[in-house]
């Protein structure tokens, strides 16, 4: 079956590394595991920071749906049309457009919808995005919270479910050397969520200055300089500044480390700490937003309340005393990926639902 994927928000062949468009990647590989032929449809990001900006970009969009229509006139057109994670930032311009035109299932992937964005300038965009999950004949969620959102602003829309995941084969066969005194995080270092957490991350580890630990920080970006005057007061030697790093460095540094430590502030989930979790750490997170999706509480990780700087410290300070219980936890988190949380599994989920609500067969 041929499947037009799209992200409005960032194509998987974007430059940057993000969470999105590893999950944008990792959508594409499950949908050809289930014996799919999958292109990218359009490079086009729809993305605007403010309401005013979306009507710039107008011109832009039709310009590429003609583009779109135009190809597919000429043939063949795809089966399905799949869009990954439109939301009021990032709607989806052109699939149900074309669905509708060409007689084709529309398919949205975390899709989702905040009613308190209606009264800030976003009513069109939402509106926009709420039409397209009408429309589209299974809309997956990967989260309880997006579920529930999404549920209540459209309860007619058609849902399914598949967990967040990874892939786990460059960790799956790794040789584990864990530090139980090392802790790690995968984090890009930009304005918002990511600077939030980075700034609890360091106010926590204040706390429990007097544990032995060093702190492994895998990740870069435009506010490096930033994030490094939040630490700028520890001793040298605690905080290992590691950088942008490829998929299989970053498996090996998690393979010799003892904590995955991370707040998480606004995450709509996080793949990191998956794939932290693979590589045999417990996780130390808050209890925020996506983060409980991807994180068993007290059995692959500790959650702590949204914004407690103590509770976090106290947690990462009660797994640094105790390496027989993070051994388990451990344990359990590597178990809880690699038998629950991979892309095969992912892949005949998937597989599954299309079936299911868009009558899709390889």
């Amino acid at each position: 079956m041929r499947i037009a994927f799209y992200a409005p928000l960032k194509s998987p062949n974007h430059p940057t590394p993000s969470g999105d468009r590893l999950m944008a990647r990792l959508l594409v590989e499950a949908l050809h595991r289930s014996g799919h032929s999958v292109e990218i449809a359009s490079e086009f990001r729809n993305f605007a920071p403010t309401p005013e900006a979306a009507t710039m970009l107008e011109g832009e969009r039709q310009a590429e749906l003609f583009r779109l229509k135009s190809t597919w006139r000429r043939g063949p057109k795809p089966h399905l049309w799949f869009c990954y994670h439109p939301y009021y930032k990032s709607p989806d311009p052109f699939g149900p457009v074309l669905a509708a035109e060409f007689g084709i299932p529309y398919v949205t992937a975390e899709a989702s919808y905040s009613r308190k964005r209606d009264a800030t300038g976003w009513a069109s965009a939402q509106a926009t995005v709420a039409a397209a999950i009408r429309q589209a004949a299974v809309n997956i969620v990967l989260t309880e919270r997006d579920g529930a959102g999404i549920g209540q602003a459209v309860p007619e829309a058609r849902l399914a479910s598949i967990k967040p995941f990874i892939d786990t084969a460059s960790i799956k066969n790794i040789d584990l050397r864990p530090d139980s005194k090392r802790l790690v995080t995968v984090a890009m270092m930009r304005a918002g969520d990511k600077m939030a957490s980075y700034k609890v991350l360091a106010a926590a580890l204040r706390v429990i200055e007097d544990k032995a630990w060093t702190l492994g920080i895998i990740g870069d970006g435009p506010m490096r300089a930033q994030v490094e005057a939040l630490f700028s007061d520890f001793a040298p030697a605690r905080i290992d500044w590691l950088g942008e790093r490829s998929a299989s460095d970053v498996a090996s540094l998690l393979a010799r480390s003892g904590i995955y430590i991370w707040p998480g502030c606004g995450e709509a989930y996080g793949l990191a700490y998956l794939e932290g979790q693979a590589a045999g750490l417990p996780v130390v997170a808050q209890r925020t937003a996506g983060v409980p999706a991807v994180i068993e509480d007290g059995v692959t990780g500790i959650l702590t309340a949204d914004g407690d700087i103590d509770a976090f410290a106290a947690a990462t300070g009660r797994l640094l005393d105790d390496p027989a219980r993070r051994q388990e936890m451990g344990a359990a988190a590597r178990h809880f990926v690699l038998e629950e949380r991979s892309l095969e599994i992912a892949a005949l989920d998937l597989d599954r639902i299309l079936k299911r609500y868009a009558g899709v067969e390889p």
